[in-house]
């Protein structure tokens, strides 16, 4: 059997920054005090379980850890500034992971908003980044998901509108939403299309040209990362049969039978010892041979992780 990986998968450069300031930050202060995560450092099993086993603690509020010392570190999704302003209210120290491409976008928000824009959100309900961007801004944003919710959104001065978008969302997918607001409000504002996510686009590109050339695909990811959900929907709208999972154990070997080509990719919250367990177990069931998807793209992007003083 032909085992192609896509080229990229996996971590993203934001991702990889906030799982190194925790891993830092655990290094440095285990053995002094407790380090606690709002919520998960990035959405992936294995590495929240990981952390888990080297004694961090995942809160879901400030509240869980008040009065009990320790360090605090805001996820890569980002938070809102009330949170923000509640750890300082309550002498927590913070060391943020927010992804700097986050952060860019609560700036976006804040600048349209200072400059009397009506602010719009292209993202995902409930979805940790989606909460933050909203918190980082004095007055209500409309939430849109889909065209139909650009028609159906009601405005207060529709010749005043800025809009700006969750970064786990690609080119691909926020290009109808972004044409049918520039249509239906031609004065809004809003970011570059290049300002959107590189490793969503770069991953979700590759994904598609793997479905292309192989007869199945794992998509490796956790159930609540947004991008490894919208790998597996462009594997099944090119009409392959594809699976997200959080690992080899997942697999049920039926999937296997009749199959000549397997692609493998992982979204940009899964470390690359995931791939490696899979094609290990691979190796176990059947003779494979592993290449890496042709004409793939390189990443070379790394953020600084911030001095942890």
């Amino acid at each position: 059997m032909e085992v192609i990986l896509a080229e990229p998968r996996g971590f993203c450069a934001g991702v990889k920054r906030a799982v190194d300031i925790l891993a830092i930050t655990l290094e440095k202060y285990r053995n002094q005090c407790q380090v606690y995560v709002l919520h998960e450092i990035v959405h992936n099993k294995y590495i929240v379980e990981d952390f888990m086993k080297q004694g961090v603690i995942f809160v879901k509020n400030i509240e869980e850890i008040e009065g009990n010392g320790g360090i605090l570190i805001f996820s890569a999704h980002g938070v809102s500034k009330s949170i923000e302003d509640e750890a300082k209210r309550k002498n927590i120290k913070v060391i943020d992971a927010t992804c700097p491409l986050v952060s860019k976008v609560h700036k976006e928000a804040k600048r349209y908003e200072d400059n009397g824009k009506e602010l719009i959100l292209i993202g995902h309900e409930n979805h940790p980044e989606v909460k933050g961007i909203r918190g980082r801004v004095n007055n209500p944003i409309a939430l849109v998901q889909t065209v139909q919710d650009v028609y159906d959104l009601k405005v207060r001065e529709p010749n005043n509108l800025s809009y700006v978008t969750q970064t786990t969302l690609s080119i691909d997918d926020t290009r109808e939403i972004i044409t049918a607001l520039k249509s239906r409000f031609p004065n809004i504002t809003g970011p570059d299309l290049k300002d959107i996510c590189y490793a969503t686009q770069n991953r979700q590109n590759a994904v598609k040209k793997l479905a292309e050339i192989v007869d199945m695909v794992f998509i490796i990811g956790s159930k609540n990362s947004s991008n490894s959900n919208r790998l597996i929907d462009l594997c099944l709208a090119k009409g392959k049969r594809a699976y997200l999972i959080d690992d080899y154990t997942c697999i049920n070997e039926d999937w296997l039978d009749g199959v000549e080509k397997i692609g493998i990719t992982a979204g940009a919250s899964a470390p690359d010892v995931l791939v490696d367990e899979l094609i290990n177990y691979l190796k176990t069931k059947i003779t494979i041979e592993v290449s890496v998807m042709p004409d793939g793209i390189t990443e070379n992007v790394q953020f600084k992780v911030p001095s942890l003083n």
